[in-house]
This record gives structure tokens, C-alpha cells and sequence, in this order.
């Protein structure tokens, strides 16, 4: 069986999984429930500061090039997979709002955030199972490098379409209409005297 076609047991373990009740981190791999830790200070802040800036220049009620929607850790179906990725989005005119989880409508690009505990899968697991199922775009940050890789991808493969760090101001695939201050991801609020 292809990755693409789900299993007929795929009913009863996401029943267990929806069992484990809210606030539990978990995705289902390959049929099997797995718990994810919850991701750290830091991870956290990038994903609000990159939420925040693409979708008040991207989203599809922004006053800037809209065209976007974006959401925060949406659960994703993937044949017998269910991923949580950090920020998912969809091009307005292919989205449709589904009345519960998970979605199965493959997003337009994702982006992963690395932690130490998750970079492992994120470019292991997920970024395959991103390219064989559609995805025309993947981020992967990481917060601690100050780096952003941006993939598109061609056929089943990712292709490499940009590299940034540090303060750079970057018009990065999909969102080119408007440059995205990548130092805003990084940068830690200090206290006011």
C-alpha cells in the first residue's frame, strides 16, 4: 500500500487518538499513535512572530496581498497519517473550511519549526511525506541557527529555492509579493525600564 492510500484500520486508531483527549501533543505515524513533547519557549515565540507577520500581510483579510490562510498546528491528514506541522496555509480560492478534524485538504506550504526533539522527524518523516502527498512548499526554521531553508517542490522531490539567516529581509516562495524582516523571528522582547 502506497503512503497515499489509507488503511481500513484507520477508523479505530483515530478513535484512540482522539481518546487521548485535548491538550495531549500526539500525531499518528504510520498507523501508530506517537506523543510529541510540547515545544519550547522559543519555538513557540518564532511560530507566534511568523504567524503574526504573514498573516497581516498574507492572510486573506489582511490589507496586504492577502490571498492566504493561515493556521497554527492544524491537524493534517496524510493517508494513515495524522501531522501536526507549526503553520500550514492554503491558497484562498482552494480552501474550504472542514466542519472537524483532521483536514484533508493538502495545504498549498508548511512550515516546520526545529526543536531538538523534533528536527529529527521533521526532515526525516515529514518532508517526504510532504513532497509524496502535494505540497507545493516547505520552511524549516531553526530558531537556534537563525535560519530559514525554503523548498519547492518538483514532482515527489524538494528543490532547494532559497537559504536566508540572520536579519535578512526576504521575499521567500510562496509569499514574494512582500518582504518578510526574518530578524523579527529571532529577536527576544526585553523588559521595558
Amino acid at each position: 500500500m502506497s503512503r497515499a492510500e489509507p488503511s481500513d484500520d484507520f477508523s479505530a486508531v483515530y478513535a484512540r487518538y482522539q481518546a487521548l483527549g485535548e491538550g495531549v501533543r500526539a500525531e499518528i505515524v504510520a498507523g501508530e499513535i506517537r506523543t510529541v513533547p510540547a515545544p519550547r519557549p522559543r519555538h513557540v515565540r518564532t511560530a507566534s512572530a511568523l504567524n503574526v507577520r504573514l498573516g497581516s500581510t498574507f492572510g486573506w483579510d489582511s490589507d496586504g496581498p492577502g490571498g492566504w490562510v493561515i493556521l497554527v498546528e492544524p491537524e493534517l491528514r496524510f493517508g494513515d497519517d495524522v501531522r501536526i506541522p507549526d503553520l500550514a496555509g492554503w491558497r484562498v480560492e482552494r480552501y474550504r473550511e472542514p466542519e472537524d478534524n483532521p483536514i484533508e485538504l493538502v495545504p498549498d506550504w508548511v512550515c516546520e519549526i526545529l526543536s531538538p526533539s523534533t528536527a529529527r522527524s521533521d526532515r526525516k518523516e515529514k518532508m517526504p511525506l510532504y513532497a509524496a502527498h502535494g505540497i507545493g512548499h516547505l520552511w524549516i526554521i531553526d530558531p537556534a541557527l537563525h535560519t530559514l531553508e525554503v523548498y519547492r517542490r518538483e514532482g515527489e522531490l524538494w528543490v532547494v529555492a532559497g537559504n536566508y539567516e540572520g536579519d535578512d529581509q526576504v521575499a521567500a516562495e510562496p509569499f514574494v509579493e512582500a518582504p518578510l524582516d526574518l530578524g523579527a523571528l529571532w529577536r527576544v522582547p526585553a523588559p521595558k525600564p
